[in-house]
């Protein structure tokens, strides 16, 4: 069954049709740029709609904070459900919408999703078919994770592949040193190669290794040399005193326990249909982070989907869908190395083998590194505000920018349209999606993630 995008027209605007895309083309991987306003968002939506309705489920990076939108689908045209969610007037006293600026946002739904044959039925068998969950890393507005799972809880990946486990404990020693304010880099910090040898010897015979367990062997090793130096010259027992007295602040932080809370940080539990056979879409929200816990939190959770990917079996059809709302500062051109960047070139080069498409989107194309874009099939260009940025994604294209009928097309495109290059297809084409079935409202704040999340709790326990 191919996704169901929108419109399709030829370069010229002309023989519209729908535009189905075959979900084997997402093996590929997708790339979708276009500035603010461009309609970048709402197409991300659409296609992990898409592939909701299609069975395929997915994993969503959220950076900004737009897409737990997602989890506003409602199965109905209903006023009552989306009051709440429909923003006032900018001159409005008291900043409730009143009943007629409710009213037509829900008959622009209506009207918007009629253009695409979606009506209440087509949204009431969505929502039945579909699980979106919202979790917030450090934060108690979504769902939790415990975030250093991977250090703190044995997994049974341990007896199975080992180097996938020293992969996904490394990321999370990573994360504890930067929380102190310390390097986390592995094999350039001391303190990384310590923690991760005691960890390590703990979670080999089968134990949890949690911090609190770590903290006096930090000071007093089970063993007397670290790779080839005696423990005391390598770290010397004031820098390891140092060590333990920051990581026992950090406990001490009640701030801390909120990135310890909750079942442990895994990619296939969250991926598997659920109980009652509903596909899910599970949305990582770290827009109420600051940018370097973000990169700290974005590549524990990435090594472990590149551990999930390569634990499945080959397959040509796709299975899952990995999604990344705004690549900006994540995947850099080289030197730049943040803890996102190699899970992502990983996931790039390998994943469609395991039958995992990934969708990267930006709205900042300078900042990129199209070397590892160039394994994207497919590219959805939007509207771009300056040369420079239209001249780097042309570059990335191979796109000759003096003569390229491409970027003279995206010069002038409007709003909401996208010029479309896809390797399998084989040809270009004008894409104008469809209206999202999810009520885009904009950027959700934590209190409008935790009334979500409580309002769906009531409506699973039937109440």
């Amino acid at each position: 069954m191919p996704l169901s995008l929108g419109t399709r027209t030829d370069l010229d605007g002309r023989h519209p049709q729908s535009f189905d895309l075959p979900t084997s083309h997402l093996l590929t991987h997708a790339v979708v740029v276009g500035m603010t306003g461009s309609g970048k968002t709402g197409l991300v939506a659409v296609l992990v709609e898409e592939a909701l309705r299609t069975g395929i489920p997915a994993l969503v990076f959220d950076i900004k904070g737009d897409l737990p939108n997602l989890a506003l689908a409602f199965p109905s045209f209903d006023v009552e459900a989306m009051r709440p969610w429909v923003e006032a007037p900018p001159d409005d006293s008291d900043g409730v919408a009143d009943d007629p600026v409710v009213e037509a946002a829900v008959e622009r739904r209506r009207e918007g999703l009629a253009k695409s044959a979606i009506d209440e039925a087509a949204l009431e068998d969505y929502a039945a078919r579909t699980c979106i969950r919202v979790i917030t890393p450090g934060s108690d507005a979504g769902e939790s994770v415990h975030l250093l799972s991977a250090l703190e809880r044995r997994h049974a990946r341990w007896n199975t592949d080992r180097d996938a486990a020293r992969a996904n404990l490394s990321a999370a020693v990573s994360l504890v040193l930067r929380l102190i304010g310390r390097r986390g880099e592995p094999g350039q910090s001391r303190e990384h190669a310590l923690l991760c040898a005691l960890a390590e010897r703990h979670l080999v015979r089968g134990l949890d290794a949690p911090l609190e367990r770590l903290l006096p062997e930090i000071l007093e090793p089970p063993f007397e040399t670290l790779g080839a130096l005696h423990v005391d010259d390598y770290l010397p027992l004031p820098k390891r005193k140092e060590l333990a007295a920051d990581l026992n602040t950090l406990l001490a932080s009640p701030s801390f326990a909120a990135w310890r809370r909750g079942p442990s940080l895994d990619v296939g539990t969250w991926m598997a249909p659920t109980e009652d056979g509903r596909t899910p879409a599970t949305v990582l929200s770290v827009a109420h982070l600051d940018d370097d816990e973000r990169e700290l939190v974005l590549g524990v959770v990435l090594e472990e989907v590149l551990t999930w990917v390569r634990s499945l079996p080959g397959t040509s059809h796709l299975r899952g869908l990995v999604v990344f709302d705004e690549l900006y500062g994540f995947l850099p051109p080289h030197p730049r190395q943040p803890p996102t960047k190699r899970p992502l070139v990983a996931l790039m080069k390998q994943a469609r083998a395991y039958g995992v498409g990934c969708v990267l989107a930006t709205q900042n194309p300078m900042d990129l590194d199209y070397r590892a874009l160039s394994n994207a099939g497919i590219w959805c260009v939007g509207r771009l505000q300056t040369d420079a940025d239209r001249a780097r994604v042309l570059e990335g294209l191979g796109e000759d920018k003096k003569h390229s009928q491409l970027g003279a097309l995206v010069k002038r495109l409007r709003q909401r349209w996208f010029v479309v290059r896809d390797a399998k297809g084989g040809e270009v084409a004008m894409l104008r999606p469809r209206w999202a079935m999810s009520f885009l409202k904009g950027p959700m704040t934590p209190r409008e993630i935790r009334e979500v999340r409580e309002a769906a709790t009531v409506v699973s326990e039937g109440v």
